[in-house]
């Protein structure tokens, strides 16, 4: 170049000043990168935000009509309280916090509808309502106030009751009486036991008059008959829990007693011991009576009483003759021995003797001996056992420390087997049996591993809860650190110093061998520390050219910013 081009230090434009300037200055990557940043930060806070004010949602309602549900959501709509839907929309969940006052809400609005009605149905009688009716509501908030009853159970999910009561009438010589079923719907996992079923069916019918318990029928929603006879039989050994866990008690007492005796002989891993218990819970009685008569040989006669009837009698002469007025006359008038002999009387001739009989009864009562036995069996009587024991090898060391496992000789086994029946109390007549084996029991390696820490599950727990928070925090500080605080920087940078030379000082330099007037003062040329004019060197390869230029903007760099400020804003020279 021949001509020189002079740059004038007091033409440079001042240096933006305040955050706005800064930021208007700044080069449109760096404007764009910190607008990126800052939306990607307010996007990461905003979802921190949402996510904490979430919340714990609670179920409402649960098992809902489909009626009932879209009706709840409206009415939840209505009032501004936000739900979600749980279980494939079986349940409906609100805030934790809102979960009473939306129920009260709800409830003022008649929701759900399907809910269970009790005696506040009649409440609602209407005038005129005929004799059925009002029985027929009667019964409604019976088989209601039964469901709630049931209902508040905690293994109980839901219940329906339907009671049967007959129409009682004073004429009918026999009543029907009434009866009831029962159809429980049990949440996942839970089981009633007998206690809990027998006050299930003793409280429906002590609600009712006249019902018998046998009369009310329980069942769950697969079908199955909880209650009755064929309920307490349907284990399959006619048995009811209270046997069953007898049986279990009798089994568990012989086990027990068999392994007491045998294990400080055999050792506690070698042994196994298993009885069956055949019991009888039937229930008899005998009577029996005896009479014996103390009239043997050397026993005493005891006469309780005696009684004798004596009877005697006759019959009167018959009269004999012929008939006629001599036998008809009076008798001649008597004749004293005195005077002379009797006159015989002019009556018909008598006839022969009368007849005389007698009879005689005697009845004597003794004392008999008398015995009355009444015999009943015990239920739970023992009618067989069965034990199986198995005896795990003896294990022997040599002198070299080798262990090996040796089977039991035939005597030792009956020796066991001897000790076991004494053991149970063996009776051959009841059909008892007793059997020992011996057999190498097989050892099982023992997993002793343990999970390690990060497989936890109280650590899995926590990383799951904690997981979208640390998450959406680690985006934030990649977001800040990685895109808006190397902006920011640029942003915050303080403004280079001002150079020190005088006002309208220039700066003269060479470029292509040609001097550029500079930062002299008066328009003279810059001098170095020589006293000289900086210039750049003279020709040479463009390498040198540009490791002077490099030089020269590490000695004067007020200087060149002056000179590239020039050179942005496009001033003339």
């Amino acid at each position: 170049m021949d001509n020189a081009v002079a740059l004038n230090a007091t033409a440079t434009p001042p240096a933006p000043t305040g955050m706005a300037g800064r930021l208007a200055g700044m080069p449109a990557k760096s404007k764009l990168a910190l607008g990126l940043g800052v939306a990607a930060l307010a996007a990461v806070v905003l979802a921190m935000t949402v996510w904490n004010s979430q919340g714990d949602y609670k179920v409402l309602y649960a098992n809902l009509s489909d009626k009932d549900g879209g009706a709840i959501i409206a009415q939840l709509s209505q009032m501004g309280i936000s739900y979600r839907h749980a279980d494939g929309g079986a349940a409906i969940l609100v805030p934790a916090s809102k979960v009473h006052d939306a129920r009260l809400k709800l409830a003022s609005a008649g929701l759900p509808k399907g809910s269970v009605v009790g005696f506040e149905l009649m409440d609602s009688a209407k005038f005129g309502q005929t004799q059925f009716q009002e029985r027929l509501s009667f019964q409604r908030g019976l088989e209601g106030e039964l469901t709630r009853s049931i209902t508040s159970m905690a293994a109980v999910q839901g219940a329906r009751v339907h009671l049967a009561l007959p129409n009682q009438n004073g004429f009918f010589r026999e009543q029907q009486k009434p009866s009831a079923s029962v159809l429980l719907t049990l949440h996942s996992g839970r089981a009633l036991d007998r206690a809990q079923i027998a006050g299930i069916v003793h409280l429906v019918s002590s609600s009712v008059p006249e019902m018998n318990p046998k009369a009310v029928s329980v069942l769950d929603q697969t079908g199955a008959l909880l209650s009755g006879a064929a309920a307490e039989s349907g284990n399959g050994s006619g048995l009811d829990a209270t046997q069953l866990r007898y049986v279990n008690q009798v089994e568990s007492g012989y086990s027990k007693r068999i392994l007491e005796l045998l294990e400080p002989v055999i050792g506690q891993q070698n042994l196994r011991a298993s009885v069956t218990a055949e019991v009888d819970f039937a229930q008899s009685e005998d009577t029996s009576e005896e009479f014996k008569p103390n009239q043997g040989a050397g026993a005493a006669t005891t006469v309780r009483s005696q009684q004798t009837t004596e009877q005697t009698g006759g019959s009167p002469p018959q009269p004999s003759g012929v008939p006629g007025a001599a036998s008809n006359q009076p008798p001649v008038a008597a004749t004293a021995p005195l005077t002379g002999a009797a006159q015989p009387l002019q009556t018909a001739q008598g006839g022969g003797a009368g007849s005389t009989n007698s009879r005689r009864d005697a009845v004597t009562n003794f004392e008999v001996s008398k015995t009355v036995r009444v015999t009943r069996n015990a239920t739970g009587t023992v009618k067989r056992l069965n034990a199986a024991v198995v005896v795990n090898n003896r294990t022997e060391t040599d002198a070299t420390g080798k262990t090996t496992q040796v089977a039991l000789a035939p005597e030792e086994i009956e020796k066991l087997t001897a000790l076991v029946k004494e053991a149970i109390g063996f009776k051959q007549e009841r059909g008892d049996s007793v059997k020992v084996i011996n057999a190498p029991f097989r050892v099982e390696p023992v997993d002793t591993s343990t999970l390690p820490w990060w497989k936890q599950p109280q650590l899995l727990d926590i990383l799951r809860a904690s997981a979208m928070p640390a998450g959406l925090a680690l985006v934030a500080m990649v977001v800040f650190f990685g895109m808006i605080r190397p902006s920011l920087k640029v942003a915050l940078a303080p403004p280079p110093p001002a150079p020190s030379a005088a006002p309208g000082r220039k700066l003269d330099t060479l470029v292509d061998d040609h001097l550029l007037p500079g930062g002299g003062t008066n328009g003279s040329p810059a001098l170095g520390s020589d006293g000289q004019p900086l210039a750049l060197e003279g020709p040479g390869s463009t390498n040198e050219k540009l490791e002077q230029a490099r030089k020269f903007t590490r000695e004067n760099p007020a200087a060149a910013a002056n000179i590239v400020r020039g050179w942005v804003s496009g001033e003339p020279a």
